[in-house]
């Protein structure tokens, strides 16, 4: 075995472990990484630009297919599915390797290849090779495709989102368990790209929606393009020659059984932490194995520990991960000066059309504690002009704001181009402007913002409502 003594190890090359690394060295720690699988974030190779790529294929054919009502009249479409893929794994490689090359750029002493597991709090042992002792330790192994017990080991039409970008060919039907943002991006796209697809999930949920407005239109909107079966619970499946048979009940325990070619497994990701050694380690960890932490600073416990992006589940987005992995670095690289870093306020995009996007406080989180302290406004997107002319007035936006400080709180929608109307909101939310103070923004005409508009002044109206009755009911008598 080789001994190594380091300041700071980092387990993991995804986003958050490639930013730790880079971080502690700017603090002057020799750092290594340590990598088990492929370099290359999860981003890159296996989801969000690959996942890209088969949408932006599939908003092509969905626009010629559905250009008649302008006056537009297309020939025949032909989707031709090894040159989307072909293009799919093409570009998908591109990135990976820019993702590479600041891997190659990094110094060969500072890169271990095997698995890394802890042998005490401040030792690994990385495969069968070196033991490394480490003054600080960040843990960045990041996630891997939730498994669905029902659905193990029963052949290859059984598939996770990570393999859908090895296809070589667009297959014939795809059945997607789970309505979250993974499978909701990858079914539509599919759907849209000639491929029979059928969406099963166990409970109501769409992607990451807590507003029930909101909830109830996202519903209404995507049923009206894609076959989506709630409140179901996947009872078996058998491999039959090229195909899947794939058993589910619905919610009143009726069983029904339908073939597909393929069964893919999207009912989320599960952070890559339960084969790590972490009972070696000494620190407190959830019922869900995973190292209690705290969200500005990624410190375990009082410990020389650090968790970062989605070995910590808090927030699985590259962006928030590469923040994770900047305030751990730095963290880990200073250590015992730990310090709180930067955090930005939430956003999170499901890419199908109409975009889904939740920003700032969601109104689950706003509705803790009981009594309602804040207002909601809102704006259907049914009537808004640049929407209709576009042909995409299908959505609703909901916007909310704290009662007395009229700071506006966070975002909730379903909308036309929401990915860029979550921008708008979040850097208002992240500076902590009134709603009054978001009015006196300007809006172009006609743009989709205008939209925003409109339901801010909606939550204007119902925060001077709201706060009249809150005033006439603290000085009724006996109160």
């Amino acid at each position: 075995m080789n001994e190594l003594n380091v300041d700071v190890a980092v387990i993991g090359t995804g986003t958050a472990g490639m930013t730790a690394y880079r971080a502690a060295k700017a603090h002057g720690a020799r750092a290594v990484v340590i990598e088990s699988s492929h370099y290359g974030t999860t981003c890159a190779r296996v989801g969000c630009m690959p996942s890209k790529l088969l949408i932006a294929a599939a908003e092509a054919a969905h626009a010629m297919q559905h250009s008649a009502p302008f006056g537009v009249h297309a020939g025949e479409v032909r989707i031709d599915g090894p040159a989307v893929m072909e293009r799919v794994r093409r570009e998908r490689d591109r990135f990976v390797g820019f993702v590479l090359e600041g891997v190659d750029a990094m110094p060969d002493e500072d890169k271990l290849r095997g698995h890394a597991r802890f042998t005490g709090p401040h030792t690994l042992v990385v495969g069968d090779h070196t033991v490394i002792t480490a003054a600080r330790i960040v843990i960045a192994t990041g996630s891997t495709p939730l498994r669905l017990p029902a659905l193990e080991n029963v052949g290859p039409g059984i598939v996770t989102s990570d393999d859908v970008f090895y296809w070589d060919d667009l297959p014939k039907s795809v059945a997607v368990i789970g309505t979250g943002v993974i499978g909701l991006e990858l079914g539509q796209a599919l759907g849209r790209l000639g491929v029979r697809v059928k969406f099963y999930a166990r409970g109501g949920s769409i992607a990451h929606i807590t507003d029930p407005e909101v909830l109830r239109e996202a519903g209404r909107v995507l049923n009206e393009e894609l076959d989506m079966q709630f409140q179901s619970k996947v009872v078996r499946a058998v491999q039959e020659g090229d195909e899947v048979a794939l058993t589910v009940s619905d919610a009143l325990g009726k069983e029904n059984t339908e073939r597909f070619q393929f069964v893919l497994m999207a009912a989320g990701r599960t952070p890559n932490v339960h084969d790590i050694g972490l009972e070696e380690t000494g620190i407190e960890r959830g019922k869900d194995g995973i190292p209690l932490f705290d969200a500005r600073t990624m410190q375990c416990g009082s410990s020389h520990i650090f968790i970062a992006g989605d070995a910590n589940n808090e927030r699985p987005l590259l962006h928030d991960a590469a923040d994770h992995g900047k305030i751990a670095g730095d963290n880990a690289g200073r250590y015992p000066d730990v310090r709180p870093g930067l955090r930005r306020t939430p956003i999170a995009v499901a890419f199908t059309e109409p975009n889904i996007a939740t920003l700032g406080a969601n109104y689950r989180s706003l509705c803790e504690g009981g009594k309602r302290k804040f207002a909601v406004g809102e704006v259907s997107f049914a009537n808004q002009g640049r929407s209709r002319v576009m042909l995409q007035n299908k959505g609703m936006l909901r916007v909310y704001a704290e009662y007395g400080s009229r700071r506006f709180l966070g975002a909730e929608m379903i909308a036309p181009r929401a990915e860029h109307l979550a921008h708008t909101l979040s850097w208002a939310c992240q500076m902590r402007m009134t709603v009054d103070q978001m009015l006196e923004m300007p809006f172009y005409h006609p743009v989709i913002e205008e939209g925003v508009r409109t339901a801010l002044r909606d939550l204007a109206h119902c925060l001077t409502k709201g706060e009249s009755e809150i005033n006439a009911s603290d000085s009724e008598p006996g109160t």
